[in-house]
C-alpha cells in the first residue's frame, strides 16, 4: 500500500493538521474482517473508499455510472473524423490548497505528475475591466494589497470606502461561526453591506458565487466568505491552480482504482444502489443491480452514502430503515443548483496563441468562462497539432428555465466570437453538450439544516461537497475530506486509527481584524431568490448567533512549520 504523505501539505507554514483519533493500525484485531458499501463512486466516496481499505477493511465500491469521478468524471468520445477524444463535464482546477483532495491524488501518483499549473486566473469583464492574478505574492495580505494596487476594477479608494466593521468577516472566517454570522444572508445582499464596488463584483461573483453554479441571490454569504477566505484572504497557497493533463478518468480516476484494487477493495461501475435496508448475518443489507441483471443483496458492517442530492434522496427514500425522521427531513430538504451547460468545440483552426487556458468572462451574456484545451490537455493537443485547429470549452452557469442546447450554443459561439475575434471564420468540425443539474445549493439560511457526516446509526455515514463539514473547505476539497471523515466515523467504531486532515487555517491573518467585533449594519432592502430562508432579526448590531458543531472529532494539533 502507498503510504498517504506526511509533513506539511503545501507552502503554508500556517496550514492547520486535524489529528485522527487514535486506535489500532488496522482491522487485524478484529475477529471478523468488516465489510463497507461505499455507494457513489465521486471523489468523496473514493476518498472514503482509499481510508477504508487501506486500514484493511474490505469496500465494495459502487458507482451507478460507466466510470468513476462523479461530477468529475472522464470519458471518451468518437468524433466525425474518426479520432477518439476526451470529455468531461467541463474544467476543474485542482488548487493548492486542496490538501485533502491532492494527499487523495498522491495515493495512485505520488509526485501529482498528472497535473500540471496554470498560473493565470484572468478576468475579463465587458466593460473593458481586466483582472490576473498572475506574478502576486501568495502571502496574506501582501497578495490583497498587490492586487488593488494593480486592478482597475477594484481600488485603494475602494478599499478605504469598504464598510470596516462591517467586513470583518472576510478577514476572520472561522467555521462554523461565520455562518452562524452570515448565513441567513446571500452573497449579493452582504456584498451590499460591507459596500464592495459594483464594478468590481465580478471578482466576487465570477470567482468565487459561480463556483457553486448558482446566482448570487441564491448563495449563502457565509459560502462565499468562506471561499474568500479559502482562496485569497486567509491562504498562502494563492489562486495557482493545476489541471489534469489528461481525461480525468485516464489521469486520475484509473490509477486511483487501481491502488484500491491493490488495497483489496471492489470497484464495480455500471451499478445503482436500489435501497439499504437491515441486514442478517450483518448489520446492512445493500441491493444494488448492474445493468439489466437481477439485483443482488450484499450484506455489510458499515455503509457510506457518497451520493449527490438526487441519488442521495432516491436512496433514503426507498430505505426506511435509515435514519430517523429528523435526519431523513434534512436530507429530503437538500436543493440542487440550476443547470448548467458545458459546450465544446472542435474548431478548423487556431486561437490566438497569447489566449489563456483559462479565461473567466463578465457580462458576455450566457457565456461564462473560456477554456483553450490544447493548452493543457493531451488528447486535444494531439488533435491540435493533427489538424491545426482548437479545442474550446465554454460553460454557461445559472441557467433559467428549460435549457435550449441550440438556442444557448448560438448565444456561446456568438460571444466567444466577441472575446477572441479570430474564431469569427473559424468553422465547427464537431462539438459536443452536456446540460446538467446536479450540484448541489447553498441557500441563505442552509447550512445547518445540511445533513453532517454522521447519521443517527454509528454505522452509516454521508459524504460528500452537500455535507455540513466545519472546517474551511469548499467544492472538491469538501467532498474529498467528507469522504475521509466518513471513513474516519466507522474506523473509529471498530477502534482502528483514522486519516489525519489539513485545511487552511482557520481565523484571519491580520492580528488588528481579530481584535474588532463584528457588527451587523442596519438592514438594507434586496431582493433574494431564496423564498424557503429563515426570517432573522437585523437590528442595527444583531447579535452572531452560534451554530453548534456538527462533525467527529477530529481536534487541530498543529499548524505545520
Amino acid at each position: 500500500m502507498t503510504p498517504p504523505v506526511t509533513g506539511r501539505p503545501g507552502r503554508d507554514r500556517k496550514a492547520t493538521r486535524y489529528e485522527a483519533p487514535p486506535g489500532y493500525p488496522d482491522t487485524g484485531h478484529l475477529r471478523q474482517r468488516p465489510r463497507v458499501a461505499v455507494v457513489g463512486g465521486g471523489i468523496a466516496g473514493l476518498a472514503a473508499a482509499a481510508a477504508l481499505s487501506e486500514r484493511g477493511v474490505e469496500v465494495r465500491l459502487l458507482e451507478r455510472e460507466p466510470q468513476l469521478g462523479g461530477r468529475v468524471a472522464g470519458w471518451t468520445t468518437t468524433l466525425a473524423d474518426g479520432s477518439v477524444a476526451g470529455m468531461n463535464r467541463g474544467f476543474h482546477a485542482f488548487f493548492r490548497q486542496y490538501y485533502n483532495l491532492r494527499g487523495l491524488l498522491r495515493r495512485a501518483d505520488p509526485a501529482l505528475a498528472r497535473l500540471r499549473p496554470v498560473e493565470d486566473y484572468p478576468l475579463l469583464h465587458r466593460e473593458g475591466f481586466r483582472d490576473s492574478f498572475a506574478r502576486l505574492p501568495r502571502t496574506p495580505p501582501w497578495n490583497a494589497l498587490a492586487f488593488v494596487a494593480h486592478s482597475p476594477s477594484f481600488t485603494f479608494g475602494d478599499l478605504a470606502r469598504l464598510g470596516t466593521r462591517a467586513a470583518i468577516p472576510l478577514g476572520q472566517v472561522r467555521v462554523p461561526r461565520t455562518y452562524g454570522q452570515l448565513d441567513d444572508l446571500d452573497a449579493d445582499a452582504f456584498l451590499a453591506q460591507i459596500r464592495f464596488p459594483r464594478r468590481a463584483r465580478h471578482l466576487a461573483f465570477e470567482v468565487f458565487s459561480r463556483s457553486f453554479f448558482a446566482e448570487p441571490t441564491q448563495l449563502s454569504a457565509a459560502e462565499l466568505a468562506t471561499m474568500f477566505h479559502i482562496y485569497f484572504l486567509g491562504s498562502s497557497e494563492g489562486l495557482v491552480f493545476d489541471v489534469a493533463d489528461d481525461c480525468f478518468s485516464r489521469a486520475l480516476w484509473d490509477p486511483l482504482a487501481a491502488h484500491l484494487r491493490r488495497c483489496g477493495a471492489s470497484v464495480r461501475t455500471g451499478t445503482s444502489v436500489e435501497r439499504v435496508e437491515r441486514g442478517g448475518t450483518r448489520r446492512w443489507a445493500v441491493v444494488h443491480r448492474t445493468g439489466t441483471e437481477p439485483p443482488e443483496r450484499t450484506e455489510v458492517d458499515g455503509v457510506v452514502l457518497a451520493l449527490d442530492v438526487r441519488g442521495l434522496r432516491a436512496v433514503v427514500d426507498s430505505s426506511p430503515d435509515l435514519g430517523d425522521d429528523d435526519w431523513r427531513r434534512r436530507v429530503g430538504r437538500l436543493r440542487t443548483a440550476p443547470p448548467f451547460l458545458v459546450s465544446r468545440f472542435w474548431l478548423d483552426r487556431p486561437v490566438h496563441p497569447a489566449r489563456a487556458p483559462f479565461l473567466c468572462t463578465s457580462g458576455f451574456g450566457c457565456l461564462d468562462n473560456i477554456s483553450v484545451l490544447e493548452r493543457y490537455e493531451r488528447t486535444a493537443r494531439d488533435w491540435s497539432r493533427r489538424t491545426g485547429g482548437s479545442v474550446v470549452e465554454l460553460h454557461s452557469y445559472a441557467l433559467r428555465g428549460e435549457p435550449d442546447v441550440e438556442r444557448l450554443r448560438q448565444g456561446v459561439l456568438g460571444e466567444l466570437r466577441r472575446v477572441y475575434p479570430e474564431t469569427g471564420a473559424a468553422g465547427v468540425v464537431d462539438e459536443r453538450h452536456e446540460i446538467r443539474d446536479d450540484c448541489p445549493l447553498f441557500p441563505p439560511g442552509g447550512f445547518t439544516d445540511r445533513p453532517p457526516v454522521r447519521t443517527p446509526d454509528p454505522f452509516v455515514t454521508v459524504a460528500g461537497d452537500l455535507t455540513r463539514v466545519d472546517l474551511p473547505v469548499a467544492l472538491m476539497e469538501r467532498a474529498a475530506t467528507s469522504g475521509f471523515m466518513a471513513a474516519n466515523v466507522l474506523l473509529g467504531e471498530w477502534g482502528v486509527h483514522g486519516h489525519d486532515l489539513w485545511s487552511v487555517p482557520q481565523g484571519g491573518r491580520w492580528p488588528l481584524l481579530d481584535r474588532l467585533e463584528y457588527v451587523r449594519p442596519a438592514p438594507r432592502r434586496h431582493r433574494t431568490a431564496a423564498p424557503a430562508r429563515a426570517e432573522v432579526a437585523r437590528d442595527a448590531a444583531v447579535p452572531v448567533r452560534e451554530v453548534p458543531a456538527g462533525q467527529p472529532g477530529q481536534r487541530p494539533v498543529e499548524r505545520s512549520s
